[in-house]
């Protein structure tokens, strides 16, 4: 019997709890009168199927913690398993590759003293999963009479349903704390072994990036000197990039908010919105084969030296054009949000639309522009899929936009792709980028709430 359906046997029978639950407590709290009802008949009913499914559930994820090791322990106990190798490398390769074979994970075996120990699992497997659902059953039923023995008008069903609401959703937030506490930690614990390789100061202070060096044994000195990664980050992601999200963006918003029909905007701001929802590895795409051969093609036109296939210029625009729904929306929202009587104020003294919106409107919505800019700004600098096939690998501190650069979450994947060994200086500093960026990413990101706050209680 499979988890699944065991689960599926769990969820009927809280489905049949629910509804007899209900149908007593609807009977009885017609006998009593509904003043003397505590709680509705749905939440009698919710109580007894929350009674009947979350024990037997949370056994099930016991048992199947458990159950491997006992079917191990039934298969080791087996006449077929005292052929096995001595060497417990052999052995444990035999046995996880007949555990994988018995459960249907693998059709063939590459040692043929695995298929001898096939059945024994299956045996073990099948035996164990009938214990442990005839056990769920069993849980699921006792808890669920239990539950059903306290269904009367009485009863605070109410309460206690509710708190089981509470408590669940007290969960999933502190799953997402947990989560993001994980992160952190992690980072800095591997970033703490890099720094114990090589000086910190080093790190944020070097000119030259070459992990490879260090890797080949000419020494950790000066090969971790991350500014030229800082620099084509920031280069690509809050200086080209921003010069094309923010004019563009701001513009589409003003016309969107101020100038467009109601008819215009309603087919016209989606479509806008539908450049968020590109993935990343097309804008990559449409960067690597259209852009940069285009611009490539462009400086050596106009005579500029340099030019690479491979460009900042070809990641950044694109970029840009990626990020405009970050700056368009937020702009959007914080025009919008200005108050009518201010508009209609300066109409009124004589002034145009377009003086309106340059010394009224923007003004008094600079503040949730801002923040709009700042949160583009951070999904802009962690961008990977862009950067990784339009503009390069080259660690270069430069100011040419037609050169190749390279940024700190490009340099990320270089580094932990493929077989790396995670006690080395050049794997570890994988992670002491990491931490950079998430610090600048939640700096940008505390920045902008800020800014977002102050505007909104400034209207409200």
């Amino acid at each position: 019997m499979t988890g699944m359906m065991i689960v599926m046997i769990i969820v009927a029978l809280a489905l049949i709890g629910w509804i007899v639950a209900r149908a007593r407590a609807t009977r009885l709290g017609i006998e009593a009168g509904r003043l003397a009802t505590n709680s509705r008949p749905s939440q009698h009913g919710w109580y007894v199927a929350l009674w009947t499914a979350l024990p037997a559930l949370a056994f099930l994820a016991v048992w199947a913690n458990v159950m491997p090791s006992l079917v191990l322990d039934s298969v080791l106990t087996s006449p077929a398993a005292q052929s096995l190798p001595a060497d417990d490398f052999s052995r444990g390769a035999i046995l996880s590759e007949a555990g994988a074979i018995a459960s249907g994970a693998q059709t063939a075996a590459f040692n043929p003293q695995s298929m001898s120990l096939v059945e024994p699992y299956r045996a073990a497997y099948g035996r164990y999963s009938t214990i442990g659902a005839v056990l769920a059953a069993i849980l699921a039923f006792a808890c669920g009479a239990y539950a059903f023995s306290r269904v009367r008008p009485s009863f605070t069903a109410r309460n206690r349903v509710e708190r089981v609401v509470m408590w669940t959703l007290l969960l999933a937030s502190l799953i997402a704390i947990i989560t993001t506490a994980g992160i952190v930690a992690s980072l800095l614990f591997e970033s703490l072994r890099f720094f114990s390789m090589v000086n910190p100061l080093d790190f944020l202070l070097g000119l030259k990036w070459s992990p490879q060096s260090a890797a080949m044994g000419y020494g950790n000195e000066d090969a971790f000197g991350a500014v030229p990664l800082f620099w084509g980050t920031i280069f690509i992601g809050a200086i080209i990039a921003m010069i094309v999200a923010i004019p563009l963006g701001l513009m589409s918003a003003i016309y969107l908010t101020q100038y467009a029909k109601p008819r215009t905007r309603k087919w016209m701001k989606p479509m806008l919105e539908v450049l968020a929802g590109v993935p990343t590895v097309v804008y990559g795409y449409f960067a690597a084969l259209t852009v940069a051969p285009a611009l490539r093609n462009l400086a050596a036109g106009i005579g500029i030296p340099g030019a690479s296939s491979e460009s900042a210029l070809a990641a950044g625009l694109v970029m840009g054009v990626m990020i405009i729904p970050f700056v368009s929306s937020m702009a959007d929202d914080s025009i919008a949000a200005v108050p009518q009587s201010m508009r209609d104020g300066s109409l009124a003294m004589g002034a145009t639309t377009s003086e309106t919106i340059r010394r009224v409107l923007i003004p008094a919505a600079l503040p949730g522009v801002v923040g709009g800019v700042l949160l583009a700004v951070s999904r802009a600098i962690g961008e990977t899929m862009i950067v990784v096939m339009a503009a390069g690998l080259a660690a270069n501190m430069t100011l040419n936009p037609f050169a190749s650069v390279t940024t700190v979450t490009t340099q990320m994947v270089q580094l932990l792709t493929g077989d790396q060994e995670f006690d080395s200086a050049k794997t570890l500093a994988a992670f002491a980028l990491g931490l950079v960026l998430f610090i600048v990413t939640l700096l940008l990101n505390i920045v902008a709430l800020r800014v977002v706050k102050k505007y909104r209680e400034a209207y409200e």
